[in-house]
């Protein structure tokens, strides 16, 4: 029998989103945070329903503490994260997701490296990881808004399937059609 959920497209339910920027600068108030407002407004965009908003600087503990919030107390269930990935000394959000994630989800961060890489050879460069604690869905972007654009328009067709299998819907992932 053929779901016609998955046929169509259709996600089964709305899931709440949080936006986090990792930005010293934008903690500080010293530049503005054109990639978080991006993001806000393309996941409403897209059906998400906001849940949270918060810039953090670029501090391991921060990051950690505001991640168990949204994850653990808040139960949000798409946590998308921009800045602190690259390479400079202050960038630990990818060391951070160390400390918060309970599974690694590596092909979507290998699809966003890859997708930039068409772009940019500096594509490689990006250390953005993405991965699940609890029922949450975590996803680190560039802090960029080209990058962050870019790399959230390779993961957001598989975001909601993402999100219905870490909360636990049983369902096959792939029907076969017969012709």
């Amino acid at each position: 029998m053929v779901n016609r959920k998955e046929v169509s497209g259709a996600p089964s339910r709305s899931y709440s989103f949080a936006v986090i920027t990792m930005s010293d600068k934008g903690f500080r108030g010293e530049r503005e945070d054109t990639s978080g407002a991006y993001l806000k407004a393309a996941l409403s965009g897209a059906g998400f329903v906001a849940a949270g908003y918060r810039v953090v600087p670029d501090d391991l503990q921060a990051i950690v503490e505001v991640l168990h919030e949204m994850t653990d107390q808040q139960g949000i269930d798409l946590i998308v994260t921009t800045g602190g990935t690259g390479l400079s000394p202050r960038d630990v959000t990818p060391e951070a997701m160390s400390l918060v994630f309970e599974r690694e989800i590596p092909g979507m961060a290998e699809a966003m490296r890859s997708a930039s890489l068409l772009k940019t050879p500096r594509g490689m460069l990006s250390r953005g990881r993405a991965g699940s604690r609890g029922k949450s869905l975590i996803i680190n972007l560039p802090g960029s808004l080209k990058a962050a654009r870019e790399n959230l328009e390779v993961v957001l067709p598989v975001i909601h399937h993402a999100l219905e299998k870490i909360q636990g819907d049983p369902s096959d992932c792939g029907v076969m059609i017969a012709p």
